[in-house]
C-alpha cells in the first residue's frame, strides 16, 4: 500500500510540474503576443486591512488604464506565504507585486533599516515628506540589484505594543515580556535593548502564537490589531508609537522587464494613486480603531510623561550601530530630512 501511494504521489507531482511548465510557456507566449499580463499580488494582511484594499485599488487601476493588458489578482491573509517568502517569490518572478514593511525589505537592501529607528518621525506628515522626497527615492534605487522594483511607500502606520500580562506605562514595564517582532534585525535589537525577549515570526502566525501563549504580546499599528482581532487574545494596548512603519510597494523585476515603456508608466502611476487611496483609508482606520478596541474590552493607556525620552536615550546605541553598518552620512541625511 505504501509503495502504491508513493508511486501515486510521484505521478501527481509529475503532472503538476508538467502543467506548470505548460502554463509558463503559455504565459511567455501571451506576453510576446500582447496578451494579458497577470500580476499576482500577495500580502499578509486580511481582506479588511487598508493595505489589502490598496492592492485591490492598484489592480483596478492598472486593468482599466492598460485596457486589460495587465490584470492584478490579490491574495491576502498570507496565502502566498509570509513577507520573506513573498519577497523571494518576487525575486524569482512567481509573484509579481506586494507591499511589505521597510524592516523586512532591509534584509534585501540594508539602507531600509534606517527607516525603522525608534521615534525617527514625529508625525505622519513628516514621514510622508521624507518617503515621498529625495531620501525615499534614493533608497528605492537600491532595490533593482535585489531583483525588486520599488514604486513608492504605502502606510502601515505607527506601531503600538499590546500584551497579555500587564499595563505598560514605564520602560521598566517592558522588561521580561516575550514580544513578537518583525523579521528585522533593527526591530530585534531595539526590543533587546528594551529588556524584552523579542521573537521574530511571520504575521500570519501571530494570532495563534498569542492565543497559545508562545508570545506575551506584539507591536503593530492599530489597523492590524483591529482587523486581525488581536483583542481576542490580548488584554492591554499601550500607545507607544515607537516606530512609524511604511510599507514599500514592490514589483518583481523579472515581471517589470516584460513590460513595455507605456505599461511601466501605467504601473508607476497606479502605484502612486493607490498609495494616496491607501493612506487615506489607513488614517480612517486609525481614527476608528481606539474606540473599537475599547468597546471590545481592551485596556488602553499612554506611556507616562518622560518615558518616550528614556526610550530614545536607550536606543542611541542602535542609531550608532545602524549608522556604522549602512553609512553615517546617509543616517545624518535622513535625520536632517525629518527636521525640515
Amino acid at each position: 500500500m505504501k509503495k502504491y501511494l508513493g508511486l501515486l504521489s510521484i505521478v501527481i507531482i509529475a503532472s503538476m510540474l508538467l502543467a506548470a511548465g505548460c502554463s509558463s510557456q503559455k504565459s511567455t507566449g501571451d506576453q510576446k503576443t500582447g496578451g494579458t499580463k497577470v500580476m499576482k499580488l500577495g500580502i499578509v494582511t486580511n481582506q479588511d486591512r487598508s493595505l489589502t484594499k490598496g492592492l485591490k485599488k492598484f489592480a483596478e487601476i492598472v486593468e482599466k488604464e492598460s485596457g486589460g493588458t495587465i490584470k492584478g489578482e490579490v491574495f491576502a491573509d498570507g496565502l502566498l506565504g509570509g513577507d520573506r517568502q513573498v519577497l523571494e517569490a518576487l525575486q524569482m518572478g512567481t509573484v509579481q507585486g506586494t507591499a511589505v514593511s521597510t524592516g523586512v525589505v532591509a534584509a534585501f537592501a540594508p539602507r531600509f533599516d534606517a527607516f525603522d529607528l525608534p521615534y525617527l518621525f514625529k508625525d505622519k506628515q513628516t514621514a510622508y515628506k521624507v518617503f515621498d522626497g529625495p531620501v525615499g527615492d534614493e533608497v528605492l534605487q537600491d532595490l533593482p540589484k535585489a531583483k525588486l522594483i520599488g514604486l513608492g511607500y504605502w502606510e502601515n502606520g505607527f506601531r503600538h505594543v499590546t500584551n497579555n500580562k500587564r499595563e505598560i506605562k514605564t520602560v521598566e514595564d517592558f522588561k521580561g515580556l516575550k514580544l513578537r517582532t518583525l523579521e528585522s534585525k533593527v526591530h530585534v535589537e531595539f526590543w533587546k535593548m528594551m529588556g524584552t525577549n523579542p521573537t521574530p515570526m511571520s504575521f500570519s502566525q501571530l494570532y495563534s502564537a498569542m492565543e497559545q501563549g508562545v508570545v506575551d504580546g506584539q507591536e503593530n499599528p492599530y489597523g492590524n490589531v483591529v482587523s486581525s482581532k488581536f483583542n481576542e487574545v490580548q488584554k492591554y494596548l499601550t500607545n507607544s508609537g515607537h516606530v512609524y512603519n511604511a510599507n514599500v510597494f514592490l514589483v518583481s523585476k523579472v515581471f517589470w522587464d516584460t513590460l513595455t515603456d507605456k505599461e511601466k508608466e501605467i504601473v508607476k502611476k497606479a502605484a502612486i494613486e493607490a498609495r494616496d487611496y491607501q493612506r487615506k483609508l489607513n488614517e480612517e482606520e486609525d481614527q476608528k480603531s481606539i474606540a473599537i478596541l475599547k468597546d471590545k474590552g481592551m485596556k488602553i493607556n499612554d506611556l507616562n510623561p518622560g518615558e518616550k525620552e528614556k526610550i530614545v536615550e536607550l536606543a542611541q546605541p542602535l542609531y550608532k550601530s545602524v549608522a556604522q553598518q549602512i553609512g553615517g552620512d546617509f543616517v545624518d541625511k535622513l535625520i536632517a530630512a525629518t527636521k525640515k
